[in-house]
């Protein structure tokens, strides 16, 4: 590796450290159902947004309210401090796509059907609101 990726992979690495954080990968639902349920909680508070994910009937919202639970976490164990109410905000949230599952279903006259499943990665990021 070269000095000036070295040093660039450095400064990712030490901006890593004052960034709160979590991911879920290979969740096995498409991502575009999983942004629906991202959507409705991007820029807004914690504790409202885990009021959000608690009452939605979306069955993706149980595993993102999972994950925004332990975003909060890891900036409680990083700041070694309980989040005060009002104090934490879901600053960035995404959806990337993760492998896809092909497979054939037996259609008239000797076809076959492909069918994809697929699955995504999230990645949600929590901060204070003059620590964006």
């Amino acid at each position: 590796m070269g000095a000036r990726k070295k040093i660039a992979a450095e400064k990712r690495k030490e901006a890593r450290k004052t960034q709160y954080y979590a991911k879920l990968k290979d969740v096995p639902s498409s991502p575009r159902k999983m942004r629906y349920v991202v959507d409705m909680i991007r820029g807004v508070e914690v504790n409202r947004a885990l009021g959000i994910l608690k009452f939605s009937t979306k069955a993706a919202s149980v595993q993102v309210e999972k994950l925004l639970r332990s975003a909060i976490a890891n900036w409680e164990q990083k700041n070694e401090r309980k989040a005060e109410d009002g104090e934490l905000f879901v600053t960035r949230v995404f959806v990337d796509c993760g492998a896809t599952l092909k497979r054939m279903r037996p259609a008239p006259q000797g076809r076959g059907y492909r069918i994809r499943k697929r699955s995504n990665h999230v990645t949600l990021f929590v901060g204070t609101k003059t620590n964006d």
